[in-house]
């Protein structure tokens, strides 16, 4: 298990890279989230053949173990809407009344079906590399916390505690988090794990030696800082860093557009690996000066960020790109808002007017809609996406909407079609909005958009692995499937001084 001291410590990126190192020694392989917060999700079969949905970390993380993803696991996803409140999604399904539920209520009845699930894996699997939520020592939560210790605790698990050392304090969260910790809980922590360490390592001497003294705990690995590992940032971290433009070419400048529930961002990692392409986020129009493309991503919440796309005057800016004939893409949410209205009878998003640039209704529809679907373009599209023309296309599609052309404007001509032969995709003028979230994951569209060289993720899955292979201690990574020869020695405070 891979437990952090804070999140966006590194859990999600070091547990990809064990699922994939553990499934290099030919072991059967499965990751496990008992629950995720975050609105980056992915479709995958779910129970009784239907289509069910999980974080996008365990999507990954399934790939890396060379297995197939499914609803078990990440039994427990929850999907902020606001502030206050999360959709509450129970092994790949939305589950209105623990949505409702009051948060510490709902804890052990999501403990039961997350538990089932954990069990079932264990049994299936050799190996199950178990991810922690945030830290796993929030004393005022650790009586109804099920997604750390408590899955610790039921799994026997060999856990790894990792930390941030970029962002300094390093040592004192490690000793902090081991000290909170209850005695038969500090006993399953095997190992310490610095992440992200910039400069000689030779230096970080005494303070590994000092720790073990204090916990029992050895330092297994410094890990590198490496920007450009290939994975997508972990679930719920916002990466705001413009990335790209290394290439030799002038970078093509894309823009996506960072309302507050954005959703799917991690589909953009491909697009952030690509030389010559260059990502920035975007929340005021002076960050769309310039660019070439602007792109409006999904979102959890389309008409309360719509409403907050035009309070910062970036409709204006969009229009004007679009008038101008550049490119502006709509991803789902994105395509929804770039229509003429939102209509809502169900109460479930809102009703608001859209921004207009795509002759289309959209009607929210009680059922949210999951699957994974093969689409194919238009034989011929017009600039500047004619490039797309005849391309087949492969991802997923989540959504409540459906969208239609409406009856009184001229005609969106449709231009991407599901296997069923129904649109899915419309263009009109420089304007392309779509369903199908992970478009950019699909290397016969991205050679056909850029031109570029695209690097596979399972190469990124490989090097992941030959990383952590280089940095660990050796046999540390084998040592961790076998018992604990003896619990670490009892922590004691340290002398004063």
């Amino acid at each position: 298990m891979v437990l952090g001291t804070t999140s966006g410590a590194g859990k999600s990126f070091l547990t990809t890279a064990l699922c994939r190192w553990y499934a290099r020694q030919g072991l059967r392989v499965a990751p496990y989230k008992a629950q995720n917060m975050s609105n980056n999700a992915r479709v995958v079969p779910g129970l009784g053949g239907r289509q069910g949905e999980i974080g996008a970390a365990q999507y990954f993380q399934a790939l890396a173990a060379r297995a197939r993803p499914e609803v078990r696991m990440n039994p427990v996803l929850l999907k902020p809407e606001k502030d206050t409140a999360s959709q509450v999604v129970v092994l790949g399904e939305v589950d209105e009344a623990l949505s409702r539920a009051p948060w510490r209520e709902r804890s052990e009845a999501l403990w039961l079906r997350a538990r089932g699930a954990l069990q079932a894996l264990l049994d299936e699997n050799d190996v199950v590399v178990i991810e922690g939520a945030g830290s796993p020592a929030e004393i005022n939560l650790h009586s109804s916390d099920y997604v750390n210790m408590r899955t610790a605790r039921e799994a026997g698990a060999a856990c790894l505690l990792v930390t941030d050392i970029d962002r300094g304090g390093a040592f004192a969260h490690l000793y902090g988090t081991h000290q909170l910790l209850p005695a038969e809980e500090r006993a399953l922590i095997r190992g310490f794990v610095l992440n992200r360490f910039r400069g000689d390592a030779s230096l970080l001497s005494p303070g590994p030696e000092m720790l073990q003294q204090l916990t029992g705990v050895p330092t297994l690995a410094t890990l590198p800082m490496w920007r450009g590992h290939g994975l997508p940032e972990e679930d719920g971290v916002f990466d705001d860093r413009t990335t790209g433009g290394t290439g030799t070419g002038r970078a093509l400048r894309i823009a996506v557009l960072a309302y507050p529930r954005l959703s799917n961002l991690d589909e953009f990692q491909p697009l952030r690996n690509l030389a010559d392409v260059r990502l920035s986020w975007a929340r005021s129009p002076a960050e769309l000066d310039g660019v070439d493309w602007i792109v409006l991503p999904g979102s959890k919440a389309v008409a309360a960020d719509l409403a907050w796309l035009r309070a910062q005057r970036l409709d204006v800016a969009i229009a004007a790109h679009a008038a101008a004939g550049r490119p502006v893409l709509g991803i789902c949410g994105g395509l929804q808002m770039l229509g003429e209205a939102l209509v809502d009878p169900h109460g479930l998003d809102g009703n608001a007017p859209g921004l207009g640039l795509l002759p289309l209704v959209t009607l929210f529809e009680r059922d949210k809609l999951l699957r994974e679907s093969s689409c194919r373009f238009a034989p011929a599209l017009a600039t500047p996406w004619s490039t797309l023309g005849g391309q087949p296309a492969r991802g997923y599609e989540i959504h409540h909407g459906r969208t239609a052309q409406h009856p009184a404007l001229p005609e969106a001509r449709p231009v991407l079609f599901d296997d069923r032969g129904e649109p899915i995709g419309w263009q009109h003028g420089p304007v392309l909005g779509h369903y199908l979230h992970g478009l950019f994951e699909d290397e016969r569209v991205l050679t056909a958009l850029f031109d570029r060289p695209v690097r596979p993720l399972d190469q990124v899955f490989d090097e992941l692995a030959d990383y952590v292979d280089r940095h660990f201690e050796p046999g540390a990574l084998d040592g961790l499937l076998s018992p604990a020869t003896s619990s670490p020695s009892t922590p004691r405070p340290a002398a004063p001084r």
